[in-house]
C-alpha cells in the first residue's frame, strides 16, 4: 500500500505542473466553468484527463493500451501529434503526420540505450506537414526503458521538452503500478500452488482407503464418496479465476467435510449457520478451506471423544463475517504468532499463514485472521470479507446452501 501511495505522489505532482503549464497556453476569462482562475480551470481539466488515460496503461504497454491512452495523453500536452513506442516499434500514433513513424525509430536507438531524452528537427518533403520537432521522454520502470513517448510539434519548444518529460515520469509510474499488479498477480497464483501441493497426501491416501472400504460392503456409499472426492478435487484445482463466491467454497467444505465424516463416524459433528444472504459474497479462492481442514486436525488429533465444529457465516453491513470454531486441543498463542509470522511452520500452519497473507494483500491489513486459541481451549477463527471490494469479483455460481 506504501508503494502505492508514493506511485500516486510521484504521477500526481508532474501532472500539477503539467496542468499549469496547458493553463498557461490556454488561458480563458476569469469564472469559466465556475471553477476560478484559467490556471485553477486547466489543472482540473488535466488531471481529468490524466485520470481517463491511466487504466489503460495500469495494463502494461502494448498496442492496445497505447491506442486508448495515446489521445488523452497528446491533449494533455497540446501537440499536434504523440506516439508512443516499445523498445521496437511505434505502438500508437495519435494526430497528423504518421508518415514520420520510420524517421522517428531510427532516432530512437540513442535515447531507448540511455534512458535520457533527447530532441531533434524532422526533414521532411510534405509541404504542409506541420510536424518538424520531435521531443523524445524514454518510459522507464526500474532504471530499464520500455519505451518511449515522442511529441511532435511545428517547432523547438523549450516548455515542451518539459512537459513532455512529466507525462512520460507519468505513464512510467503507471508502468510501474501497472509491474507492480503483476508481480502481485504471479504471487497470489504461487501462493494459491502452494495450498494445492498442501492438500494431505494423507488425506487423500484416507479418502480413497475409505471409499475401497465400501465398494464390496455398500457401493452406493462407495460411489457417493467418490463423487465428493471427485468434487472437491475438482474445485481445488480449478485454473480460473482468484476469487470465488461464499457458496462455492462452503459447498467445497461440504465435500471436503463428506470425506472426513467417511473416516471418523460420530467423532466428528459439524454445524453451519449460514446467513443466505452472504452467500454471493467473493472472496480469495481456497480461502475458508484451509481453515476448517485446520479445526478438524486440531480438533480430532490428540483428543478423545467427539470433535465439535460450527461454521456461521452472517451478514454484518458492509461485511460478510464468518467464523470457524473447534473444541479441540487449541494452542499457544505465542507458538500461533510465531507461525502467522512465517517463523515457525509445524504441519498444518502454512496454511493459516497463506491465508492471512493472502486476506491481507487482498483487502489490507486489518483484515487479516482473528484467532483466539489457549492450550486446551481449542480455536475460534475469524474471517472479515468486505461485500464490495474493487477488483474482488468472481462468475460462481449459487448453490442451495442453507443453515442448520
Amino acid at each position: 500500500m506504501s508503494g502505492f501511495l508514493a506511485g500516486l505522489c510521484v504521477a500526481v505532482l508532474p501532472l500539477l505542473a503539467a496542468g499549469f503549464w496547458l493553463g498557461r497556453r490556454t488561458a480563458r476569462p476569469p469564472g469559466v466553468g465556475g471553477l476560478g482562475t484559467p490556471v485553477e480551470h486547466a489543472t482540473f481539466r488535466t488531471l481529468h484527463t490524466a485520470s481517463l488515460a491511466a487504466p489503460p496503461l495500469r495494463a502494461g504497454l502494448t498496442e492496445e493500451t497505447a491506442g486508448k491512452s495515446a489521445p488523452r495523453l497528446r491533449t494533455l500536452l497540446g501537440t499536434d501529434a504523440l506516439c508512443l513506442t516499445d523498445d521496437r516499434r511505434v505502438l500508437a500514433w495519435d494526430g497528423v503526420g504518421a508518415h514520420h513513424r520510420d524517421a522517428i525509430m531510427e532516432r530512437l536507438a540513442g535515447p531507448l540505450d540511455t534512458g535520457r531524452g533527447e530532441a531533434f528537427r524532422l526533414d521532411c518533403a510534405t509541404p504542409d506537414c506541420p510536424v518538424r520537432w520531435a521531443v523524445v521522454a524514454p518510459l522507464t520502470v526500474d532504471d530499464r526503458v520500455h519505451g518511449a513517448l515522442v511529441a511532435c510539434a511545428p517547432g523547438e519548444s523549450a516548455v515542451l521538452v518539459r512537459a513532455a518529460a512529466e507525462v512520460a515520469r507519468f505513464v512510467s509510474v503507471q508502468l510501474e503500478l501497472a509491474d507492480l499488479d503483476r508481480s502481485r498477480t504471479r504471487l497470489i497464483e504461487a501462493e494459491i500452488k502452494a495450498l494445492r501441493a498442501q492438500i494431505s497426501p494423507h488425506f487423500v491416501y484416507n479418502s480413497l482407503a475409505v471409499i475401497a472400504s465400501f465398494v464390496r460392503t455398500d457401493p452406493e456409499r462407495a460411489r457417493e464418496l467418490l463423487l465428493e472426492f471427485a468434487d472437491f478435487t475438482r474445485y481445488s484445482f480449478r485454473r480460473h479465476g482468484d476469487f470465488t463466491t461464499l457458496a462455492d467454497e462452503l459447498h467445497a467444505i461440504e465435500h471436503y467435510l463428506a470425506l472426513v465424516r467417511a473416516r471418523f463416524g460420530d467423532r466428528l459433528a459439524v454445524t453451519l449457520q449460514i446467513a443466505p444472504e452472504v452467500l454471493p459474497v467473493a472472496l480469495p479462492f481456497l480461502c475458508l478451506q484451509p481453515l476448517v481442514e485446520n479445526a478438524v486436525k486440531h480438533g480430532l488429533e490428540g483428543k478423545a471423544g467427539t470433535c465439535r465444529i460450527r461454521i456461521t457465516a452472517r451478514d454484518a453491513g458492509a461485511e460478510a463475517l464468518v467464523v470457524i470454531e473447534d473444541d479441540g486441543v487449541g494452542m499457544d498463542p505465542r507458538l500461533l504468532r510465531r507461525i502467522l509470522a512465517g517463523e515457525d511452520s509445524p504441519s498444518g500452519g502454512i496454511g493459516l499463514s497463506n491465508v492471512d497473507d493472502r486476506l491481507r494483500q487482498v483487502y489490507g491489513d486489518d483484515h487479516g485472521l482473528v484467532l483466539e486459541t489457549a492450550p486446551g481451549a481449542g480455536m475460534k477463527i475469524t474471517v472479515r470479507l468486505p461485500k464490495y471490494q474493487p477488483g474482488v469479483h468472481s462468475a460462481g455460481r449459487l448453490g442451495n446452501l442453507t443453515g442448520d
